[in-house]
């Protein structure tokens, strides 16, 4: 996160002052990759600066913004799930985006949900977030949770999912590469219509002979069959809704 959002902000114009890190390799990495100063010491931090952002992990937060040795400045953190009523934190700024150090994004199409204790402060979040995205949405915490908690669906438990397929395949002599094509259409899909609509498989179709077949081929694999089953009765509960 720090390493992209600090691209995408130098990128756009504004001026990064420091970076801190509580490890002093990854504060000195970062500050040089940005041209900026660096320090893993928050008593040094910079107090000239507008905006301060705390990019750490959602266990860490509370510790950093306790720690956090400036006053009356926008200190805000970027998480998904982590209430804005956090002592010392006056707004969110959280990308919804999975992000890898070793490889790039578009920051310009990534949506930002942004909150502030104010309106002042939730003004300079929406001018920040606007200058590096086209898709800035102004949401309180619960509705910035169920966004957190729709993406680990969307993004972390399907890409589960593939671990669980490359598994399947590998152990029987057969290339993951297989059926990238058929992910890559999936998710072409939901760009243009709803998922529930473009629901395929065994499941849905209520196909008992393929599913009883499937669940026999699993049986020696337990971790893997349970979730298999409790997938496709999920499909078939919530086709049954639609």
């Amino acid at each position: 996160m720090a390493t992209h959002l600090g691209k995408a902000l130098k990128d756009r114009g504004h001026i990064i002052l420091q970076i801190w890190s509580r490890t002093p390799g990854h504060a000195q990495a970062l500050g040089k990759s940005l041209q900026c100063d660096f320090t893993s010491n928050l008593s040094h931090i910079n107090e000239e600066g507008e905006i301060y952002i705390v990019a750490v992990s959602d266990d860490a937060i509370n510790e950093v913004a306790s720690s956090f040795p400036l006053q009356n400045k926008i200190l805000v953190h970027t998480s998904g799930t982590t209430d804005l009523d956090i002592p010392g934190i006056s707004g969110v700024f959280y990308p919804l985006q999975t992000f890898s150090k070793q490889k790039d994004v578009d920051f310009s199409k990534i949506p930002i949900a942004i909150e502030g204790r104010n309106s002042e402060v939730t003004e300079q979040l929406n001018s920040l977030a606007k200058s590096v995205s086209s898709k800035v949405v102004l949401m309180n915490s619960e509705q910035r949770k169920a966004l957190h908690i729709a993406a680990v669906f969307a993004c972390n438990f399907s890409n589960h999912l593939y671990a669980i397929a490359d598994k399947i395949l590998s152990d029987n002599g057969l290339d993951f590469n297989l059926i990238k094509p058929l992910i890559t259409e999936t998710a072409e899909k939901v760009q243009q219509n709803p998922p529930v609509s473009v629901q395929t498989g065994p499941a849905v179709r209520r196909d008992q002979i393929t599913l009883n077949k499937h669940l026999d081929f699993l049986k020696d694999i337990t971790p893997f069959k349970d979730i298999y089953e409790q997938l496709s009765q999920s499909i078939i509960n919530f086709d049954q809704k639609a």
